[in-house]
């Protein structure tokens, strides 16, 4: 129920969203290995940057799967959903839901509410559920928060009784995730992800970017961008990490204002960039920005995921934020319930990832953007109803 809301939600805010008409930018694909030179040496950190994100904007020819089992009829799946406030969280739900309906399962949701101490009731009632398999949204379920006495949660009961486990962003990398029972994740590449945003701040301050970075301590994702992130602002040499600040993604609402005013005082214009591994930060960021009378293009904001719906519409808008790496989510959703249908039919997941997309006001209008998201026009969904043979 709570989905169908915040659909409903989506759809009100897309009616307010501006006409974009914007042409794609051209250049090569998106690479993780490091810019180099004409003369193949490597790149200065801003030639890099523009390097990167040259590639990075590129709109078009996304990859897709094409091959794959059958459809494996009758099944029921338990989605246990780290935070349906988180704006990536839903997105990539409400993909796995639409992929579901058009394979022919039944899916149940079960939400943490982003917080930690839910974990065992929740997960008592997946189990009792008696799910054929369950897909993990986020890391919450999986990795806990040790600063607040939870693991890692085990998840070796659901296997012993045969469920199916796969996950969406639990992890950093994509693939199966070591020491659990989860067969594989399915994620972008979070290093590319994380050189994107770090990137474009770099270039959006003609290599004087002075940056402060939002992250989640709790969540590996999380922590693996936020530090990529930062390691790529100190290869510029003219430019500064201020601060990197630990702002769980469930306290956003009530920390942002008053983390943003002691950030605004402390630095001053010092502060040219807020990088965030969630659009969500920039939520409640920018209304703290906007009492604090910052032009909207004072501080900027770039975000190292996931593309949300009020992301799209701050960089529509030209208002504080520039960028966000988006992943592509709704494919995400699809991928997750092709990948358990793989293992249901007992053959080996996919092994694809999904590249993610830098967008910014200049590409914002292709692929998915008037709809308030990344979504590749590659024929995905239907390369997964012939797959599946629905």
């Amino acid at each position: 129920m709570r989905i169908r809301t915040l659909v409903e939600i989506r759809a009100c805010v897309r009616a307010l969203m501006p006409v974009m008409v914007a042409a794609a930018a051209l250049a090569a694909p998106p690479s993780a290995g490091p810019a180099r030179a004409a003369d193949g040496r490597p790149a200065a950190p801003l030639a890099e940057a523009q390097q990167v994100v040259a590639s990075a904007v590129r709109c078009g020819d996304e990859p897709r799967v094409d091959t794959g089992p059958p459809a494996q009829p009758g099944k029921s799946i338990a989605m246990v959903i780290e935070d349906l406030r988180n704006g990536g969280v839903l997105a990539a739900s409400l993909g796995l839901r639409e992929a579901a309906a058009a394979i022919g399962w039944n899916v149940k949701v079960f939400d943490l509410g982003g917080i930690v101490a839910n974990r065992d009731k929740v997960m008592q009632e997946v189990m009792a559920f008696r799910p054929d398999g369950i897909a993990l949204m986020g890391g919450l379920t999986l990795e806990g928060s040790s600063t607040k006495g939870y693991g890692p949660y085990d998840l070796t009961p659901f296997e012993r009784r045969g469920i199916v486990l796969v996950s969406w962003h639990a992890n950093p990398w994509p693939g199966p995730i070591a020491g659990t029972p989860v067969r594989t994740n399915v994620t972008s590449d979070p290093l590319l992800v994380a050189r994107m945003a770090a990137s474009k701040a770099i270039i959006d301050a003609g290599g004087r970017a002075g940056v402060v970075i939002f992250t989640d301590s709790k969540l590996g994702m999380a922590m693996t961008k936020a530090h990529a992130m930062a390691e790529v602002v100190r290869a510029c040499k003219e430019c500064q990490v201020l601060e990197m600040l630990d702002v769980g993604m469930e306290e956003t609402g009530s920390r942002m204002a008053a983390v943003t005013a002691q950030l605004l005082q402390r630095y001053g214009k010092r502060l040219t960039h807020a990088l965030a591994v969630n659009d969500i930060y920039f939520d409640y960021m920018v209304p703290a920005l906007i009492t604090a009378q910052q032009p909207g293009a004072g501080v900027r904001l770039i975000s190292g995921g996931d593309g949300s719906s009020s992301a799209f519409l701050r960089i529509a808008a030209k208002s504080f934020q520039t960028a966000t790496a988006a992943d592509p989510l709704n494919q995400q959703g699809w991928q997750t319930v092709d990948e358990l249908n793989r293992l249901f039919a007992h053959q080996p997941t996919s092994g694809f990832v999904a590249p993610p997309r830098l967008v910014t006001s200049e590409n914002i209008a292709c692929e998915g953007g008037s709809r308030m998201l990344y979504d590749p026009d590659n024929g995905y969904r239907d390369a997964y109803k012939r797959i599946w043979k629905r």
